[in-house]
């Protein structure tokens, strides 16, 4: 029974929030009109037109798009789309003008989609988005870092074939430039504390953590499309942008520790993935926080078994956890985050409606995926 109780309190459930607000940003048929850009995407970049001896290549890539990029909640790309909505007067938004800001939008997707068949890779993750890892997927291995390089590079022939006549295409390609950089610099930063072979607690600070994820997930999760959605909408003024990645770099932070107490806490049956972050030993906002405010003692029981896949050990991680009662540590951190958030849209005067951030912030507090 004692062992039952146990399992019951390192389940974290929320029901403070229905699970429609922090599952989509965008309604029924805002996804529909998304979705419905899919099939033009993916003739876009795989016509054998395009390279006629190629038509093997272009098949695989075509399948490639269909299990990678599809069946996310599409937040990040649906986020461009919705803002340009909200930026943009309804007479101005015309069919063509739609169906740019969707390809642009799918762009981001594109990005996310690169980004996470590298990163189930590295971290020898098994299940994403609720089914095998794509590298996984009939024990295809690691010719699945050439299936990301496609992805990417998908994104500039979409850019080009749809966007380059418009006066925002050079923001936009900086952008994605920029943002990729940014992003491979965060993981780099993320991987470097992890594969000294032993431990170092002194490389587990709040410092460290929150440069990885300012750089890593901050920026393109929250930022990027929010400031693809201003160019394409023509605010293009500083201030307006300097205001908008400042609360979507809060927003991004928030994020990430949603992420990382999920990976040890949540339902796989909801989130769509197994957690890893202990056995690979990431700076991850739970085991910060455990080292801020575990005795010497429990840091001995960090140091011996952080890092292992040995189950055993897991758990053992795990009670720790709970040992220092970080559910009620998260619950409080995520409330107060919240609120700074909220403090930060409030002050915005100029660019960007407040609506916009707050219906970004709505779709991730208290989030169970």
């Amino acid at each position: 029974m004692a062992e039952e109780a146990s399992q019951e309190e390192m389940t974290y459930k929320s029901t403070a929030v229905p699970p429609a607000a922090v599952t989509s940003v965008a309604s029924r048929d805002e996804r529909r009109g998304f979705m419905a850009c899919f099939p033009d995407l993916v003739r876009n970049l795989t016509e054998v037109g395009f390279h006629k001896d190629l038509e093997e290549a272009n098949k695989w890539f075509a399948k490639v798009l269909q299990y990678n990029v599809q069946g996310g909640k599409m937040n990040r790309g649906l986020a461009v789309p919705l803002t340009y909505k909200m930026l943009v007067p309804a007479d101005k938004q015309t069919e063509e003008l739609m169906h740019q800001a969707y390809i642009v939008g799918w762009c981001v997707e594109l990005m996310q989609a690169f980004f996470l068949v590298l990163d189930d890779i590295m971290d020898n993750s098994e299940t994403r988005r609720g089914k095998e890892c794509w590298y996984r997927k009939d024990g295809l291995g690691l010719p699945a870092i050439n299936d990301a390089i496609l992805m990417e590079a998908g994104i500039y022939k979409l850019l080009k074939l749809h966007c380059s006549s418009e006066p925002y295409y050079p923001n936009l390609i900086d952008l994605f430039h920029s943002t990729t950089m940014k992003t491979t610099l965060g993981q780099s930063l993320d991987l470097l504390g992890a594969q000294s072979g032993k431990l170092d607690l002194q490389k587990y600070t709040m410092e460290r953590y929150s440069a990885i994820v300012k750089y890593k997930t901050a920026h393109y999760s929250f930022h990027l499309p929010i400031a693809l959605a201003m160019h394409m909408a023509g605010i293009s003024d500083p201030e307006s942008h300097r205001q908008a990645k400042h609360i979507l770099l809060e927003m991004g932070n928030l994020f990430q520790v949603q992420d990382d107490f999920l990976d040890c806490f949540g339902d796989p049956a909801v989130t769509g993935k197994v957690g890893t972050d202990i056995q690979d030993g990431k700076c991850s906002w739970l085991v910060v926080v455990a080292l801020q405010r575990a005795s010497g003692r429990q840091k001995q029981i960090i140091q011996d078994n952080y890092g292992s896949s040995d189950p055993e050990k897991v758990e053992q991680i795990k009670q720790l956890y709970t040992d220092l009662n970080l559910i009620s540590v998260y619950k409080k951190y995520e409330l107060n985050n919240y609120e700074l958030i909220c403090r930060l849209i409030e002050q915005t005067s100029r660019g960007v409606p407040h609506k916009v951030f707050y219906k970004m912030l709505e779709k991730i507090y208290q989030r169970e995926s």
